[in-house]
């Protein structure tokens, strides 16, 4: 009987730890909910640069750098949890699917410690130049060695790793992000380098109601926009600038050039609340319909309220060559 006993105490034991188990793991935030730290996004100025090259007479590297300008690599970086500052460095590489370095040639562009990003009362910057100079040559080299003839005729890639943790937290506790950048010849004459896309604004609307525009910034820099009811719904929607969709030519391996037309997504990011979708956008369906660009918002429920809750939010836009911009903005949850 004892063991009978025991038995079925381990066993409710062991149901209860499932249970537990289970229900932390639906307590678990959504990826769209940061909490902690977290590298959000990363943009250069320049993401795409074209040189011209003959290819009966192959230049040399110092004229291939003369084509080139500076691109800034900048760091979008969120924690919302603690106030504390940021430890971060970028390094100029070629970059493996984690986004660390791998090349031998490599060389730490910058380094610091940026204030805390919500409560800073400017932005902090975590920016680093690349410069068309030999460190850039060093690793451009070594893409080429990498890379197969095809390969380049549609452009070498290399980046920047981005290593981020919080100021006294033990490094391996450290955050890494990676952001590429392409080098490509001129084919066709007619090829034109990639641009950054561009928002106009950010519309937002309650309950179905009249659209009103955000305005841009961190919470911490200005009051909020508009203030929401506990689990009230906003439906936000990017408004294009002029332009953002690029249109671009490529060649093909037969020869011929095919036209695309960029399509542009868009990541949705709050320190609280949640999204009906993560992410919008996209190419087109099957027949043709164009990717639906809003998401709606719903605001944190009551019973997560200890008063008065502004909630930063962040909406990270990419088109399909390596541009990248973001938007902020603030709104207020009142219960």
């Amino acid at each position: 009987m004892a063991r009978a006993a025991l038995r079925a105490a381990a066993s409710s034991l062991a149901l209860a730890g499932a249970a537990a188990a289970l229900a932390a793991c639906g307590s678990f935030e959504r990826e769209d909910v940061v909490l902690d730290l977290r590298v959000l996004a990363m943009r250069a100025s320049v993401p795409d640069q074209l040189v011209d090259v003959d290819l009966a007479d192959p230049p040399q590297p110092s004229e291939l750098l003369a084509q080139l300008v500076p691109s800034e690599m900048c760091a979008l970086v969120a924690d919302p949890g603690l106030e504390r500052r940021i430890r971060w460095s970028m390094t100029l590489c070629l970059l493996n699917s984690d986004q660390r370095c791998t090349s031998d040639a490599q060389v730490q562009l910058a380094s610091g410690i940026a204030d805390d990003p919500e409560t800073a009362p400017a932005a902090p910057r975590m920016c680093a130049t690349i410069s068309p100079d030999g460190n850039l040559l060093g690793v451009l080299l070594e893409a080429l060695d990498e890379a197969d003839v095809y390969t380049a005729l549609g452009g070498i890639e290399y980046g920047i790793s981005l290593v981020a943790g919080a100021e006294g937290d033990d490094p391996a506790l450290d955050q890494y992000a990676g952001k590429r950048v392409r080098l490509s010849p001129r084919i066709p004459a007619a090829r034109t380098a990639n641009t950054n896309p561009s928002l106009q604004r950010l519309d937002a609307s309650i309950d179905g109601g009249a659209p009103v525009p955000l305005a841009p910034g961190r919470c911490a820099e200005q009051a909020p926009s508009l203030e929401l009811r506990p689990a009230q719904t906003m439906r936000l929607t990017p408004v294009e600038a002029d332009g953002a969709r690029e249109v671009y030519v490529v060649p093909r391996l037969d020869g011929e050039l095919q036209t695309f037309t960029e399509a542009l997504t868009y990541q949705w990011l709050a320190s609280a609340g949640s999204f009906s979708s993560g992410s919008t956008g996209g190419p087109r369906d099957l027949a043709g319909n164009p990717a639906p660009l809003f998401t709606d918002y719903k605001a944190p429920p009551a019973k997560d309220l200890a008063g008065p809750t502004d909630v930063q939010l962040w909406v990270i836009q990419r088109d399909e060559r390596l541009g990248a911009a973001w938007y902020e903005a603030c709104v207020r949850v009142v219960p």
